[in-house]
């Protein structure tokens, strides 16, 4: 496993472009999988979930081209839906956590998907019941093998149906609406998510010709159509690397100007980070970070603490908590940050722990931050990166450190951020890559 040395301390001053949305990538190039005309898809993220997922469409059959850089044609012509019985296949699902979205426009278009239990973040528990009680309302039989792991679906006559969500699942919202476009009649979804990526994906598939309404709500109406058309798609940037870049800006008293960031897409992001005090403005569509030296986190009107929580869209996405805690670290005043979702997620606080933050860790959904106003500065240390979003909240509290700390097993850094040490290098980072 690589590594990163961090040498922190220094100021960045520069321009960031975010890479395109990893969430939305592995949904878009999934439903490529639904038509077998081209399908050109520009702002792909070239990050490690997204290369693996594309080099499993090509193992199913699917024509790739890569017509530059984050720019790919799909053609999903001669697909070999018996690929998903072998143990190559196996081996490559059950280690990418994204794979679980070519299940829903598998079991529309041929009537069957096997699925192994898939990988990814160690961040607690994440189950896939939403995704398979969708299909099974849609009129497919599920079989689960707890010995192998191994999901199998099939149905080759879905019908249309009603079905409250038991939870607003971004990835089983999408998984449903895949199988949905083209079965008979109408599906309608209630509490379905409503993600910008989401919204995204529905806005791609209409443009092939199904009838999805209701987009950026979440009670979604589908009327099933008999097959779907080619098209042209460009991903949003991604929301999760820009609150990630404000929050680095800050914690390095840095200047930063984030280009073309679709800022109406952000939601309450940036209101988020104003309330930890960091100062932001909108310029266009780029957002501008000034150097400050300090931030004050808000209180509530009677005065008392704050709290940061995660929630369902258009509430706070629980992959920026990680980068809010690191954030608060440094910053004048307490917050108590609260991550609904994930029981596991806030585990890495021990590692800011190590490097002087004063954090308590009341369970594993909340922890209180005492913030060092930037009196103290973090100490270097040595980490390991638990999970993507945890890994960069580990790496801007490296870069803001004193002295070199070293992060092991970055691969999961990669699996969600483009190149992010030679882009932050280039406006004034000290990051080394170890092989």
């Amino acid at each position: 496993m690589a590594s990163f040395e961090i040498t922190g301390g220094y100021q960045l001053k520069g321009e960031l472009t975010a890479q395109g949305a990893k969430n939305e990538a592995l949904q878009i190039i999934s439903a490529t999988l639904l038509t077998p005309e081209k399908v050109t898809i520009g702002n792909i993220p070239e990050i490690l979930d997204v290369v693996r997922l594309i080099e499993l469409l090509e193992k199913l059959g699917v024509e790739v081209n890569r017509t530059g850089e984050g720019s790919y044609e799909f053609r999903a012509t001669n697909i070999d839906p018996e690929y998903l019985l072998t143990s190559d296949f196996r081996d490559r699902a059950a280690g990418l956590r994204g794979s679980v979205m070519i299940v829903g426009p598998l079991l529309a278009r041929f009537g069957k998907a096997y699925m192994p239990k898939p990988g990814g973040d160690k961040i607690g528990r994440r189950r896939l019941d939403t995704h398979f009680t969708g299909f099974m309302k849609l009129g497919a039989d599920f079989k689960y093998d707890a010995a192998e792991e191994f999901y199998r679906v099939e149905g080759k006559n879905l019908k249309g149906s009603y079905m409250l969500l038991d939870e607003a699942s971004v990835t089983g919202t999408a998984n449903i609406i895949m199988a949905a476009v083209l079965a008979r009649g109408t599906t309608t979804i209630y509490n379905a998510a409503c993600e910008p990526y989401v919204q995204q994906l529905c806005r791609m598939l209409n443009s092939m010709g199904a009838r999805i309404s209701g987009v950026g709500s979440n009670l979604l109406t589908i009327d099933g159509v008999g097959s779907l058309g080619g098209t042209t798609h460009t991903v949003l940037p991604d929301m999760i690397e820009i609150g990630s870049f404000i929050g680095m800006a800050a914690m390095t008293e840095s200047e930063i100007t984030i280009k073309n960031v679709s800022y109406g897409s952000l939601g309450i992001i940036p209101d988020a980070f104003r309330r930890l005090g960091i100062k932001l403005e909108q310029r266009n569509d780029d957002i501008f970070i000034p150097a400050q030296s300090h931030y004050e986190i808000e209180t509530y009107i009677d005065g008392s603490i704050m709290t940061i929580a995660d929630a369902i869209w258009p509430g706070l996405t629980p992959d920026l908590l990680s980068v809010f805690l690191v954030v608060a670290t440094q910053a004048k005043g307490s917050v108590l940050i609260h991550q609904k979702m994930f029981e596991s997620r806030l585990f890495f606080v021990d590692k800011l722990m190590d490097m002087g933050a004063q954090i308590i860790l009341c369970d594993p959904h909340r922890a209180t931050v005492i913030g060092l106003n930037k009196q103290f500065r973090l100490r270097a240390t040595k980490m390991v990166s638990p999970d993507i979003r945890a890994g960069v909240a580990l790496l801007i509290a490296a870069m803001s450190a004193g002295g070199t700390s070293v992060i092991d097993n970055i691969d999961q850094i990669d699996r969600g951020y483009q190149k992010i040490d030679e882009r932050l290098n280039a406006i004034g980072a000290r990051i080394k890559r170890i092989p």
